[in-house]
């Protein structure tokens, strides 16, 4: 059964190339740094992209499948799912914290990015629209706070990814991968069809087209 539908599964493995990415020309320094702002923007795109995606995109990709309340997380720990929860199929209630929580986070991370300045040789696109000390806030909360808490959200995602493969016997990259899992009949498809890959498209090019545009205030 296709789960992961093909604009999900390019957003998941180019934003994971990006904050790798993001992160390595950090540390690297000197010229490295534009690429870190390119990357910056790049993420700014996918999430932008990933946030009009989880209205309109597949079934299992869409926001609405896998927002769970404290109920649900429960049952999902105890192991009393209700009939008609799909906690096997997309993102499971422990998932999806994971998900909203690096989405989140990597948000706030572009946002204080905008606005940043090394006081050197390198700054945001918008930081003329903010004060000097919003900046000097943004810029020590990008190079400290936001990035530990990246590094420590990436760990527990990989974790749970290891933890869940080992102990459950379940394997979460694969279908990242190709997109299907081996499910009961009555699970409905993701709807990873032609015309919602064209509208992806049409989406990825407009958050480009706005990434680019945010850029251009740095020009």
């Amino acid at each position: 059964m296709r789960v992961w539908d093909l604009p999900t599964r390019l957003f998941h493995w180019t934003l994971l190339a990006c904050v790798v990415g993001s992160i390595v020309t950090a540390k690297v320094g000197g010229n490295a740094t534009v690429w870190h702002f390119r990357l910056g923007m790049a993420t700014l795109a996918l999430i932008s992209f990933r946030l009009v995606w989880g209205l309109v995109g597949g079934r299992w990709s869409r926001f609405a499948s896998f927002i769970y309340g404290p109920a649900a997380v429960l049952r999902y720990l105890r192991g009393q799912p209700r009939p008609g929860e799909h906690f096997e199929v997309g993102h499971n209630p422990l998932g999806s914290l994971s998900v909203f929580g690096l989405l989140g986070i990597l948000a706030v991370q572009v946002a204080t990015g905008l606005v940043a300045d090394d006081e050197i040789a390198s700054a945001g696109p918008l930081i003329s629209f903010v004060s000097g000390a919003v900046s000097s806030t943004a810029t020590a909360w990008h190079k400290t706070g936001g990035q530990w808490l990246i590094f420590g959200l990436v760990g527990l995602h990989v974790a749970a990814i290891v933890f869940y493969r080992l102990r459950k016997r379940v394997d979460l990259v694969g279908p990242m991968l190709h997109g299907d899992k081996l499910l009961d009949a009555d699970v409905p498809d993701t709807g990873d069809t032609a015309g919602r890959r064209l509208l992806a498209l049409l989406i990825g090019a407009a958050c480009a087209a706005l990434a680019i545009w945010v850029n251009s205030f740095g020009a």
